[in-house]
């Protein structure tokens, strides 16, 4: 067994790895034969974390900057490479291990933002492989260090597919709950302080609370589970895993779900926001699909669903309860 600390030969097949994955082209062979090759030794993955730190912070520098570094620390090599910001943190791991040394064995946590516009989606390959796509209206926070990979969700949804790591857990925080997961794909829905999280692949273990002080529940395909501050308990349910983020393919799906979520999740695709003007009708369920491609069709349908009446009124679409009168009636 290899020690955990990388020599120079581990730090190159890194970088090399570093690259493949981001190429566009890549598969899903080249992510099994990547998670296959960080398995065989610890010191495989402290490599690949030092080449994708390193590069993230040459991703960072002006483009005169970085081409001073790479003119101090690795002149011979840098005309072998086509620039490109991959190039840079190759030639400058081959040819300078201290200097990555250097850079990265400070500890420092690396935090990104990633959001997405109304009715947009955006996909996401993190700094461990792990790989997230983000819905409409969408926001997320990364922080990732040598012994942390946390994505918190601010609000919105996310699919995430997470790179296998038995030693480095992966944590998810949307509001109250803690998700910990090792490898595995889900999908996490945040409408304020209630969130869903739906499995996929594997299994999961959710928490109630930032620290995760509780036992926990856990969570395996083709479950649901949904928390509501309101509740004493999350609420599990079956799923079927081939729908997991069924909004990747223009379909929000709903089961048995308050009216003032189905509202707040259509909002983050509709280009024109729907407003719930009773109360009364906030409380109300609705299962079934809603294409975002459609939502108005499926608003002029709403009304044989439920008791309400659809109007318009400055550009937004207004619910209002069927049995009341319409304003200035």
């Amino acid at each position: 067994m290899m020690a955990n600390n990388p020599n120079k030969e581990t730090l190159r097949v890194a970088a090399d790895w570093w690259v493949r994955l981001r190429d566009p082209a890549a598969s899903e062979r080249t992510m099994e034969q990547w998670m296959a090759w960080t398995a065989e030794d610890p010191s495989h993955l402290t490599a690949f974390e030092r080449v994708t730190e390193l590069a993230m912070r040459l991703a960072a520098l002006g483009e005169v900057s970085r081409a001073r570094l790479l003119a101090e620390f690795a002149p011979s090599q840098a005309a072998r490479f086509r620039w490109q910001p991959w190039a840079a943190a190759a030639a400058v791991v081959l040819v300078a291990g201290g200097v990555a040394g250097w850079l990265l064995l400070g500890g420092q946590v690396q935090t990104q933002q990633y959001s997405s516009a109304v009715a947009g989606t955006q996909d996401v390959t993190l700094a461990d492989g792990s790989r997230i796509s983000l819905g409409g209206a969408t926001r997320v926070t990364t922080r990732f260090g040598r012994g942390l990979r946390q994505v918190e969700l601010a609000e919105g949804e996310v699919y995430l597919e997470v790179a296998h790591n038995p030693q480095r857990p992966f944590v998810v925080q949307a509001g109250k709950l803690t998700i910990r997961d090792i490898g595995t794909a889900f999908d996490v829905r945040r409408t304020g302080d209630l969130v869903t999280v739906t499995m996929a692949e594997g299994r999961v273990r959710i928490y109630q609370g930032a620290n995760g002080d509780d036992a926990g529940l856990d969570a395996v395909a083709g479950q649901a589970v949904s928390y509501d501050p309101a509740r004493p308990a999350m609420k599990v349910s079956s799923a079927d895993p081939a729908e997991v983020a069924a909004w990747r393919d223009s379909r929000l799906e709903f089961d048995n779900e308050p009216l003032s979520v189905v509202v707040a999740n259509i909002n983050r695709y509709s280009k024109r926001p729907l407003r719930i003007v009773d109360a009364d009708l906030a409380p109300m369920t609705f299962t079934g699909t809603v294409r975002t491609d459609a939502i108005e069709e499926w608003l002029r349908a709403l009304p044989k669903v439920l008791p309400l009446r659809v109007s318009e009124e400055g550009g937004q679409l207004l619910l209002s309860d069927a049995a009341k009168a319409p304003a200035g009636a």
